[in-house]
């Protein structure tokens, strides 16, 4: 009976975990958000890494860096039920009645993010690494 109780907690917890999850999106567009006339060169670097591109004058300017990553349906969408389908599937798996789903899709993104002179991210967005990419896989 215990072990019914431990299973019905861990399926509770990952179906809590997975809504929350549901709802924020990819973390990285609140990161840029929150970090415009903020963040500096080296703290996006300590948190993602180098970037994949960076262009950045000679004579001073704005430098201009990109990163690419890969996307999952369930982070593009800011409110998104991928999430808590998955938390589901990964509860079903846990007490032993698995069952066979198509895999995920991983879209390729790309980050641009401008800085000043002074090293400090000014703006930013995030497209498609080819543009319709998303659309195309999803037409019906």
């Amino acid at each position: 009976m215990r072990r019914v109780y431990q299973h019905l907690f861990t399926v509770g917890m990952l179906l809590l975990t997975g809504m929350i999850l549901a709802c924020g999106g990819p973390w990285r567009d609140g990161y840029f958000k929150k970090g415009v006339d903020r963040l500096t060169q080296d703290e996006v670097t300590e948190m993602l890494g180098p970037p994949h591109t960076a262009k950045t004058p000679v004579l001073g300017g704005d430098s201009v860096w990109t990163y690419r990553v890969p996307l999952a349906e369930k982070e593009l969408s800011s409110l998104h039920f991928a999430g808590l389908a998955n938390a589901t599937k990964q509860a079903t798996s846990l007490i032993g009645r698995a069952g066979e789903g198509p895999k995920e899709i991983l879209y390729c993104y790309r980050y641009t993010l401008n800085f000043d002179e002074q090293k400090i991210l000014k703006q930013w967005k995030r497209e498609e690494c080819v543009p319709g990419t998303h659309d195309t896989l999803n037409a019906k």
